[in-house]
């Protein structure tokens, strides 16, 4: 007999994420960038991956890979609120541009999707970055 959860029921995690692999052409640069961005630590060497800890159960497992071009990637980060200013103040530190889109069309400029704050910019190896701090309502 199945079970048909009722609309007031939360959704049961099925499965959390705990760890993906960024390649990176030079793994402590590119560890050491977006922990600077974001505020956070890089952790100790883990066999050949470098992790940055994002503090909820996950980390990004840098990894070198040196044989081949580093295909761009996205990863987008839910931020607090009140630390979004201090990011974008580090990216303008750290000479990185940083825009209100995904295309990198509106440089210097915020968005205020879904009424939160977000920006977008490039890691060392061209990775899409996003930082927001509202989730996307999904249909």
């Amino acid at each position: 007999m199945s079970h048909t959860p009722h609309a007031t029921e939360p959704p049961r995690a099925v499965a959390r994420l705990d760890h993906t692999v960024v390649y990176a052409s030079h793994r402590q640069l590119s560890a050491d960038f977006l922990a600077a961005v974001l505020g956070l630590e890089v952790g100790a060497p883990f066999g050949p991956f470098l992790p940055v800890d994002l503090g909820n159960g996950v980390t990004l497992d840098y990894y070198e890979k040196t044989d081949e071009p580093i295909q761009s990637q996205h990863y987008a980060f839910l931020v607090p609120e009140e630390r979004f200013d201090g990011m974008i103040d580090r990216l303008e530190a750290l000479g990185v541009t940083y825009y209100a889109d995904p295309g990198h069309t509106r440089p210097g400029r915020v968005n205020d999707l879904f009424g939160g704050r977000g920006a977008y910019f490039d890691d060392p190896d061209g990775h899409n970055m996003e930082i927001m701090t509202r989730p996307y309502v999904r249909p």
